[in-house]
């Protein structure tokens, strides 16, 4: 085909074929959002043939720009592009099979499913909050690499839904904050949501709210090429993040049904295509594209060839040191002697015996771990002082100077779990960000998203129970640990003392595929680990940290972070009375699951006959009968907190080592 040839495939044409395909993928499907991807096919037409940085020769080619479907329900339309770019996992038959099992076009898409997919996004804000992650790291990474090496746009769609999440506020707050200039939203202002008309719901100016963020602003019509163009042009000059109101028809085309609620979330039905086919000049088959239209895709999708080929000559041109170090962090490989460093570091530990808070004691692992794993950023949601997650050398991320190691998100817990997934999922950084245990239900909606996409990032709980005392039942964590222990492929780590605290670091960052909560107390607990072993003893999930004495194993303690404590005490008591206990550190309840069953049986006793197992956890008891079965007991709490000193609450609610042993020889 001639390029006089690929010149008189329109843009109409070109738009057409992307409306099609996600009409006559959702018809088939008898399921699914046709009304976005109608409304927004010119606009994302005009991103992906003219200015999209990508190579469908290689899709995670690391200087690509970055594409968020933040409206993830119009998932039809990101499928309809990937088709018609020509990445390779995209064929028609996985647009025709569109959210059927086993497909790679699932109903929202899903970051490892498909190529063009560089996030799991649905939860609506989520892949906007997201999308501040991802250029956040693009500025950190030229700061350091420069802008020969890094240097894209980050673009999303989103629609009124996205805009009406909170979450939306946090992040566009931030991203105008940290001057963003390199995060451009395309808004699907369509006027629809799935109730109606938005009038019946907001009365929002998001102009003037976008404004006040910080951002730049520009209104176009959503089904004019060249006006959609000019903007994009226009935002690639801005130093701000732009906002394009893109003014669309949901449902656009469809004779009887455009500009209605009823294209939002379900197939139009033969008719109702049939008339927008011909309304729109699209005669064509279901699921045909004609030579010319799918040769004029192709065609604009290979101009990113060049300029990724251009890319890796200026990569190989780096220095060596320079060259493996950008690839290194990029593929997200911890550096050689870790491992070492950590060991030395939990010898020193078990020789010093220091009594501080599992906070104090991850500021501690911080300060050998910050200096050894360079591409490691941190931040807090305005707790820096309580999280102790400020480490000396880590110079502040600020809008003039991205060259920083951490981060000041503001009271935006919601916003920073988001952009941690951004920052994970662009490669180049492992993130971890601070907050209060409590306030993980602010996070919960992103750390769900980063166990889904299997993502390293680390989140630091701190106050982590009744032990933080005064603040009261409002900022005491009681239900949220067995929350987040229920939450598949998420590593939840209490750890008991420094040493431990150390050993959950390391695995928190050895882990490429989960994310980790780390559980830290505000009470000083003594360090229990005092004889140095090399191995990582907190990887088991679970291990005899004292084993009972006096005879045969009579009764199993299990405990977590400031409760090894108290189980300690009570094997001393139990041991006194003749009752052999031991005592088992649980750091990690996954972990612990995922040893052998010979292993588990071996800690929890079960080869004693007759053993009694407690429990003891300063939090919910829900979960813990799977370990301390029927005939067990749960020692922890059965309602809310209360503001009062820590000791007194410990009193006052019964997690003591006296209570341990009378659950015990009431079981006797």
């Amino acid at each position: 085909m001639t390029m006089q040839t690929l010149s008189k495939v329109s843009h109409h044409d070109m738009a057409n074929a992307v409306r099609f395909l996600a009409v006559d993928a959702v018809q088939k499907a008898n399921s699914g959002h046709p009304g976005m991807p109608m409304g927004m096919a010119d606009v994302a037409t005009v991103l992906f043939s003219r200015f999209l940085r990508f190579d469908v020769t290689n899709p995670r080619w690391p200087d690509r720009d970055r594409f968020i479907l933040s409206a993830g329900h119009g998932s039809a339309l990101l499928y309809g592009l990937a088709y018609l770019a020509g990445y390779p996992d995209m064929d028609i038959d996985q647009v025709r099979n569109f959210r059927q099992f086993g497909s790679r076009t699932a109903g929202h898409p899903e970051y490892g499913q498909t190529l063009a997919a560089e996030m799991t996004t649905g939860p609506l804000g989520q892949g906007l909050a997201t999308a501040v992650g991802f250029a956040l790291a693009e500025k950190m990474l030229a700061s350091r690499h420069g802008d020969a090496i890094v240097n894209h746009h980050t673009y999303v769609i989103s629609g009124d839904g996205c805009l009406m999440e909170g979450v939306s506020q946090e992040a566009i707050s931030l991203a105008g904050h940290l001057k963003l200039n390199k995060l451009i939203l395309l808004w699907d202002d369509n006027h629809i949501c799935i109730d109606g008309d938005t009038a019946k719901a907001t009365s929002d100016d998001n102009i003037k709210r976008f404004e006040a963020s910080q951002w730049a602003t520009l209104r176009v019509d959503g089904h004019d090429a060249e006006a959609i163009a000019a903007a994009i042009t226009t935002a690639h000059g801005s130093d701000k993040p732009t906002l394009i109101a893109c003014r669309t028809v949901i449902g656009y085309g469809a004779p009887t049904l455009a500009g209605t609620e009823k294209t939002h979330g379900s197939p139009l039905g033969d008719k109702e295509i049939a008339g927008a086919r011909a309304a729109l000049g699209w005669n064509h088959a279901p699921f045909e594209v004609p030579e010319p239209v799918l040769a004029a895709w192709r065609a604009a999708s290979r101009r990113g060839a060049a300029e990724r080929e251009s890319w890796q000559q200026r990569l190989l041109d780096l220095p060596e040191t320079r060259r493996n170090e950008f690839l290194r962090t990029n593929a997200g490989e911890l550096p050689g002697g870790l491992a070492a460093t950590l060991n030395a570091f939990k010898r020193e530990l078990s020789t010093q015996r220091p009594k501080v808070a599992t906070r104090k004691a991850s500021e501690m692992a911080l300060e050998v771990l910050v200096p050894a794993v360079p591409e490691m950023v941190g931040g807090s949601a305005d707790l820096t002082g309580s999280n102790l997650t400020l480490v000396k050398n880590m110079p502040i991320v600020t809008p003039t100077d991205p060259s920083g190691r951490y981060i000041h998100y503001g009271v935006r817990e919601h916003g920073m779990a988001a952009a941690m997934n951004g920052l994970a999922l662009h490669g180049g950084f492992i993130p971890y960000g601070g907050t209060f245990l409590v306030f993980a239900d602010y996070c919960r909606p992103a750390i769900r998203l980063s166990a889904m996409m299997h993502q390293r990032v680390i989140y630091v709980m701190t106050h982590d129970s009744i032990g933080l005392g005064e603040d009261g039942p409002t900022h005491q964590p009681v239900e949220h640990l067995a929350s987040l222990r229920a939450m598949p492929n998420v590593l939840v780590f209490r750890p008991c003392d420094p040493v431990e605290t150390a050993e959950c670091w390391a695995l928190a960052l050895s882990n490429q595929t989960r994310p980790s909560v780390l559980s830290l107390s505000r009470q000083n607990l003594p360090t229990v680990r005092t004889d140095h072993t090399d191995e990582n003893l907190s990887a088991r999930g679970a291990y005899i940290l004292c084993e009972a004495e006096g005879g045969p194993r009579r009764v199993t303690i299990l405990a977590t972070g400031s409760e090894v404590e108290i189980a300690l005490k009570a094997r001393e008591m139990l041991t006194t009375r003749g009752v052999p206990a031991a005592v088992v550190s649980m750091p990690s309840w996954e972990l612990f699951d995922e040893q052998t069953a010979e292993y588990r049986a071996q800690v929890l006793g079960l080869g004693h006959k007759g053993v009694i197992r407690v429990a003891v956890e300063a939090l919910g008891t829900f979960g813990w009968e799977r370990y301390v079965g029927l005939h067990g007991a749960v020692i922890g709490m059965r309602g809310f907190g209360a503001s009062a000193p820590a000791a007194k609450l410990y009193e006052h609610f019964g997690i003591t080592a006296e209570a341990v042993v009378t659950a015990v020889e009431a079981r006797l």
